[in-house]
């Protein structure tokens, strides 16, 4: 017998039904993203490899999907690193390039490469997949389509402000209740300075990364195991934990991060941000959270998350401000901030709560019966005037029983059922059939419009 086929773990097939959903958030976000200013552009699937490592930290590098070199992959491996198990050696001999693992790294190294074509400031837009191997669960897989908005070119914090706008205006496009969590690297620099831990940032903020899922004891663990001290992880500890409203929050951080000027100096930017963006006024909460690390290693500034206030769920949007990012690919000091809508988990959340406006079902909007050769002649020149008027139309393509084709209608959520038969051939003349009430009328075929409107 032959082996069922599958698909990779934490992948999706997507139905007709499904596809128009997923379709009306892209359709949502894209005509956010034209409406606030951006351009979109697209890159390849895959990158060099030398473009994407290093780009994440440790933890995101062990995540990109690695593409074999085509031909002979084994012909540059030393016999050696391959008896030996040596695999960041064999990874570097085998594969050349590799699956991105966002979109923002591959956006830089566009704009380095197309910095001569680019007006600055330049703000883009991009709705293409991307791929991690990560562990699959709930809310997380491994191919998954994020639709990202960034400025580069321009350090002012107004860009912060308008992005969180544009999260608040897509939400609310979308009918999602959300809290945007917002947080300063910057301000974890500072209390990292302040607990005499300067040096471990990098670890300290990869770990509180990790809060939402394994909890404070387990993050504790992990930093004792990278070298914190007892008193550094319990002085930590309440600086994650600080409560009151934002103004209190930033007040208190003030005053404890008052000997740090680069934590002090991410306590004015956040002030700034959050003071613009009330003053737009939003529909979303917004919540100054000091726990907030995104762990990944570009992000220099303002650091955004937004989480369903209705589903449990992990984020749904991310990003922040990264100062210099192309510094890596030659060109430094452009700074950039941008943010990256998870349209699957998005799709999750809509799905979870029923969101989903009734009139994106996909389904044709008119079918034609197939009474035979004469009739459907008949009826696809009606089908044409139709589809020349905007509505969507279809004539059933077999000459098949009545009912097994008005089943077809049913299941497929058809609004109108046009009969023209051997009568209404004669008569010039259709009758149409309103699925939803069961009404039933005949007119000219020159005025089908008219009905199926």
């Amino acid at each position: 017998m032959a082996q069922k086929p599958s698909i990779p773990k934490g992948t999706r097939d997507f139905s007709p039904v499904e596809m128009a959903r997923r379709n009306y958030i892209f359709d949502t976000i894209r005509e956010a993203f034209r409406l606030f200013g951006y351009r979109q552009i697209e890159t390849p699937a895959m990158e060099n490899l030398s473009t994407l490592m290093g780009k994440y930290g440790e933890e995101g590098d062990k995540l990109l999907f690695k593409i074999l070199n085509s031909g002979d992959f084994l012909k540059e491996v030393h016999p050696e690193d391959l008896e030996a198990h040596n695999l960041p050696r064999l990874t570097n001999q085998l594969c050349e390039k590799g699956l991105r693992y966002d979109l923002t790294v591959p956006f830089a190294r566009f704009v380095v490469q197309h910095r001569n074509e680019i007006q600055m400031p330049f703000k883009r837009f991009q709705i293409q997949p991307v791929w991690r191997a990560d562990r699959p669960q709930k809310g997380r897989y491994r191919e998954f389509y994020q639709c990202d908005a960034d400025v580069v070119g321009s350090d002012s914090l107004s860009n912060e402000v308008e992005l969180l706008s544009l999260i608040d205006y897509v939400m609310g496009k979308l009918g999602i209740r959300t809290c945007i969590h917002v947080n300063n690297r910057k301000i974890l620099t500072g209390i990292a300075e302040t607990i005499g831990e300067a040096d471990k940032i990098v670890d300290i903020t990869v770990a509180i990364d990790k809060i939402d899922k394994i909890g404070i004891d387990n993050v504790n663990a992990e930093l004792r195991e990278k070298g914190l001290s007892d008193e550094a992880i319990a002085a930590l500890r309440p600086l994650l934990e600080l409560d009151g409203s934002n103004e209190e929050k930033l007040e208190k951080l003030s005053t404890i991060l008052s000997g740090s000027e680069t934590g002090m100096k991410g306590v004015e930017e956040m002030k700034e941000v959050l003071e613009g963006f009330e003053n737009l006024g939003h529909s979303c909460g917004v919540e100054l959270d000091v726990s907030l690390a995104r762990g990944l290693n570009y992000y220099t500034g303002t650091i955004i998350e937004v989480k369903a206030l209705d589903v449990e769920i992990g984020s749904i949007t991310g990003g922040g401000r990264y100062d210099n990012l192309t510094g890596v690919f030659g060109v430094s000091g452009l700074s950039g901030v941008g943010i990256s809508f998870g349209a699957d988990r998005i799709y999750d959340v809509l799905n979870s709560l029923d969101l989903y406006p009734k009139e994106i079902t996909g389904s044709v909007k008119a079918l034609f019966i197939n009474f035979g050769k004469d009739e459907a002649a008949a009826s696809m020149r009606c089908i044409k005037a139709l589809r020349e008027a905007g509505v969507s139309a279809q004539l059933y393509p077999d000459c098949a029983k009545m009912k097994k084709q008005m089943q077809f209608a049913n299941s497929e959520g058809v609004q109108y059922v046009v009969m023209i038969g051997d009568t209404e051939l004669a008569e010039g003349t259709a009758t149409v059939k309103n699925m939803t009430d069961g009404s039933q009328t005949t007119v000219p075929q020159s005025n089908l419009l008219e009905v199926i409107c």
